[in-house]
């Protein structure tokens, strides 16, 4: 048996006990840092640190304030918070009470909210703010088995009879340890691997979500098989912005008490650029769409800056990409990431007037970026590859637990989601569909077992419903989801997500790109573009001063957005092609449900809402 057979097969049962052998092995260590806004409201964030120890105090009180409100094992206690240090304290509080943790992103409404709080039987909510907390209120005669709700920011929040702040349960936690001191002890022991630690609800595109059961056993997995990764070190500074109500960033806070590093933790989107240079992270999970911000960003600002800069920007984004290429098939044929003299003298040249300031923007000493729950353009990613940013990227699902296939450290490959962890299978079925099987799978659907049955076989494979292909070597590179792919009335396929992923590598203006062409005789295209990246545009070309959706109505601007899908189509094959496009006026976003909480495209939807113009650019051909 290997290292690292032995390494997860002998891991802890639950990721409870995890925490206890975390804490005593590094209690003075710090484990966390998090912002605390000046109580003026003006001025920078202080940021705070907690050693594991302090952590172990607080998750301790919590978990014994659940237990004196009556919450039994593998009942389900509910969070509905951004991320931020109290959601990770609240989870690993409700864990090692022995309870299960269901997580609610905070944008849900309140209908849906109660949907998840009833389907999952919840007994206790930590809500985050008044703003959660009135959801509840509004809903409390529909939730029968919410017995109370924890405010995190009790700040314009009405408390009282079943409403008690995160302040007043740790006091009343510490109490109860105070008179049962081996309470946490006793109860984490008593936990078992196939208990129930969470609950999370898929976002789904049609219908209700579902209630994808992970037991603990899970996440010890996970933690330990981040661990065999060699990824990540106890010397990183891991900064955490993802929303920990999805299972990316959950997965995230395992691998993190296994190896015992530093995580800074702050869910604000809109503080990532002002934070990374305070944290300075060595890593940093995140989704495509943040990559494809900044490196739309920074050709934006360039082009900007004149003819020149942009020559310059333009130049030294065709080494990056020759570089990482070149390095990256060296690295793959004889083990050494090596370019030729005058690919290394151009690369050397485009540091210093690029690189090194994209590198500085993310803090200066970021190793590595893990990227999932989207396909990353593979240009995007050759691109900061080049650039000495590397974009490692991982895959899975909510049902396996966030983490099934990562690329591995130095043997990365760029368009390929890498290896499987120690432990987990995969086999590609006749038709392409990856499946899954191992420890990291899915226990089923909560209340579902006619859906369980439809994608998890008896004996454990566990169906995708993605696409893809797997090298010789084991590299998985996902082509489509399974029921994305589009059929023409011509009998051709293509993977919408693959034309979408080169355009975002092509146009620095666009923020969201849905390719339409199912059952259809030419594909078409609806575009929304970055706000702040076009309203900088408008202001060099005539239209300062107008609002975003007088910019893109503008001639001007479809003609400039015209250009670049010209420039898309000359990659494509010619039933790849789009025919027309329409720009919306309007970026998507989580409010009006176009993409989910982690930034995927929800295609039903915005095909439903947008059906007017798809049916006007169909207007006349043969299908119309």
């Amino acid at each position: 048996m290997s290292d690292t057979q032995t390494l997860i097969e002998n891991r802890p049962p639950t990721v409870a006990a995890l925490f206890l052998e975390r804490v005593a092995a590094t209690p003075d260590a710090e484990a966390y840092r998090y912002p605390v806004p000046p109580a003026s409201g003006e001025g920078p964030d202080d940021w705070k640190s907690l050693s594991w120890g302090q952590t172990a105090e607080r998750v301790y009180a919590i978990a014994a304030g659940l237990i004196e409100l009556g919450v039994q094992p593998e009942q389900r206690v509910a969070l509905s918070s951004s991320t931020r240090v109290e959601w990770i304290l609240a989870d690993l509080g409700i864990l090692c009470a022995g309870a299960a943790t269901t997580t609610i992103y905070p944008q849900t409404n309140a209908e849906e909210s109660a949907f998840i709080l009833a389907d999952s039987g919840s007994r206790v909510l930590f809500a985050e703010n008044a703003e959660q907390l009135a959801k509840a209120r509004e809903k409390h005669a529909e939730l029968p088995d919410l017995t109370h709700v924890v405010v995190i920011d009790p700040a314009d929040a009405e408390t009282g009879d079943w409403v008690l702040t995160l302040a007043e349960l740790e006091q009343r936690g510490a109490a109860y340890l105070e008179k049962n001191p081996d309470l946490i002890k006793e109860k984490v022991g008593a936990i078992t691997k196939d208990q129930l630690a969470t609950l999370i609800y898929t976002s789904g595109t049609t219908g209700r979500p579902k209630g994808v059961r992970l037991p603990h056993d899970n996440w010890s997995y996970m933690a330990k098989a981040i661990a065999a990764t060699g990824l990540v070190s106890s010397e990183d500074v891991q900064y955490l912005w993802l929303p920990l109500a999805h299972v990316f960033g959950k997965v995230l806070t395992s691998g993190q008490i296994e190896v015992g590093h530093v995580t800074a933790v702050d869910g604000r989107v809109d503080k990532i650029i002002e934070n990374l240079p305070i944290v300075q992270p060595t890593y940093m999970a995140a989704v495509p769409r943040i990559f494809e911000k900044v490196y739309n960003g920074v050709a934006a600002k360039a082009r900007a800056g004149g003819g020149a800069k942009y020559k310059i920007f333009q130049w030294a984004a065709g080494v990056a990409r020759e570089y990482a290429k070149v390095t990256q098939d060296n690295f793959r044929r004889t083990g050494s990431a090596s370019a030729p003299f005058g690919l290394s003298a151009k690369h050397k040249a485009a540091d210093a007037l690029v690189y090194a300031k994209i590198r500085e923007a993310f803090g200066g000493n970021l190793r590595a970026c893990v990227s999932g729950s989207a396909a990353l353009s593979p240009e995007i990613g050759y691109f900061f590859s080049g650039a000495g940013i590397h974009i490692l990227e991982g895959y899975g699902l909510t049902e396996s637990s966030a983490a099934s296939f990562v690329n591995p450290g130095e043997a990365y490959r760029t368009g390929t989601v890498g290896k499987p962890l120690p432990g987990t299978e995969v086999r590609i079925a006749d038709d392409g569909e990856i499946l899954l099987r191992g420890p990291g799978i899915m226990e089923g659907y909560h209340g579902l077992p006619e859906k369980t049955a439809e994608v998890l076989e008896s004996d454990g494979w566990f169906h995708t419903g993605d696409i893809g292909e797997l090298s010789p070597d084991g590299y998985l590179r996902i082509t489509d989801r399974k029921k994305d792919l589009i059929k023409t009335s011509g009998g051709k396929y293509i993977a919408p997500a693959e034309v979408e992923g080169q355009f975002k590598a092509v146009c620095p203006y666009v923020s969201n790109i849905l390719v339409h062409g199912a059952d259809r005789n030419f594909c078409t295209a609806l575009i929304a573009l970055d706000e702040p990246s076009i309203l900088q545009w408008a202001q060099e070309n005539g239209l300062e001063g107008k609002p975003y959706a007088e910019v893109v109505a503008a001639p001007a601007t479809v003609s400039m957005v015209e250009g670049y899908v010209k420039e898309l189509n000359e990659g494509l094959q010619r039933w790849q092609t789009i025919k027309k496009f329409r720009l919306l006026p309007r970026d998507l976003d989580v409010e009006h449900g176009e993409i989910t909480p982690s930034l995927k495209l929800k295609r039903p939807v915005v095909e439903r809402e947008y059906k007017h113009l798809i049916d006007e650019m169909y207007a006349g051909s043969r299908e119309a």
